[in-house]
């Protein structure tokens, strides 16, 4: 039930008036006649009979009026409670990002968020996925966000959001847009340095079909995932990445998805905290607001 609707017919039923509660809420009357015919659609129900030029309220709408005014009032509560947390969230928040959601992800929810609390100042620390996690061991984070779930006991995994990883090369490379496992593990390949969860997690699924590193014609390793995919555009081999870290070379055509038969590579972005360790009301705060940002929902 839309809030606006609810306001316009409180306004018409304190004014017995829909010209007057259209001068109140500076619409027109037309307008208004239109907030008041959605209720009656919605409730299925008519909430004023028009007499001459009297409209006399309904039983229906005398009932409505008493839980859209509590309603209205909560919303105000609601509001004002809001603006007295957002001058309390205030300060610097430090979070810890492997490559791809420190890249691809944080900046538009932070971005986001700081339209909604202007008074937060970031510090993100991009690095794999293993060193997060040993950061956040060593007390010098509260927050991380990485690619690969945390096997230590004192570190908490909530799975943020899915991912997928796929096999892209350099149109001039493969020619063809699906293969076969055999014609992948030929061909020469660039990755991700030890300690990556992209490459981890890549370990993973492979390792699931039966196949270990020592299988794959390795070309080279890289420590950034922009490295990877520079040495992927000039030919230097394939890849394994993230699907958020490739949607811009993939929509511009220098870089080629390739469909690897039987071969699907799911995983999850997870953010971590210390078990032992509280969170701020900044980080809270955060936290709600980034599972519902629309870089994340939308993604």
């Amino acid at each position: 039930m839309d809030i606006h609707h609810l306001r316009v017919f409180t306004s018409v039923y304190k004014r017995k008036s829909f010209s007057k509660a259209a001068e109140e809420l500076h619409l027109t009357q037309p307008t208004v006649s239109d907030h008041i015919k959605a209720l009656e659609e919605e409730l299925n129900c008519r909430l004023f009979d028009r007499l001459s030029r009297k409209i006399i309220p309904t039983r229906e709408a005398e009932i409505l009026f008493i839980h859209a005014s509590e309603i209205i009032e909560r919303l105000t509560h609601l509001r004002e409670a809001v603006g007295s947390l957002k001058k309390e969230v205030a300060g610097e928040l430090i979070i810890g990002a492997s490559t791809i959601p420190g890249t691809y992800l944080l900046p538009r929810a932070i971005a986001g968020f700081r339209t909604e609390f202007p008074a937060v100042f970031f510090q993100i620390i991009v690095s794999d996925s293993r060193e997060i996690m040993e950061k956040m061991l060593d007390h010098e984070l509260l927050l991380g966000i990485v690619g690969t779930r945390a096997s230590h006991k004192d570190l908490h995994s909530h799975a943020l959001l899915q991912d997928e990883l796929i096999v892209v090369a350099a149109p001039s490379l493969v020619r063809q847009q699906s293969m076969a496992l055999r014609e992948l593990i030929g061909l020469p390949m660039v990755l991700r340095e030890e300690g990556s969860g992209t490459r981890k997690e890549m370990e993973k699924n492979l390792e699931g079909k039966g196949i270990s590193l020592d299988n794959l014609n390795v070309a080279g390793y890289f420590s950034s995932t922009d490295a990877v995919k520079q040495a992927v555009k000039a030919g230097m081999g394939i890849s394994i990445l993230s699907r958020f870290s490739v949607q811009e070379e993939l929509k511009h055509r220098t870089l080629r998805e390739v469909k690897v038969a039987g071969l699907e590579m799911k995983r999850h972005f997870y953010v971590l905290t210390h078990r032992k360790r509280s969170l701020p009301l900044l980080y809270s705060v955060f936290l709600e607001n980034l599972k519902i940002s629309p870089a994340i929902t939308a993604s």
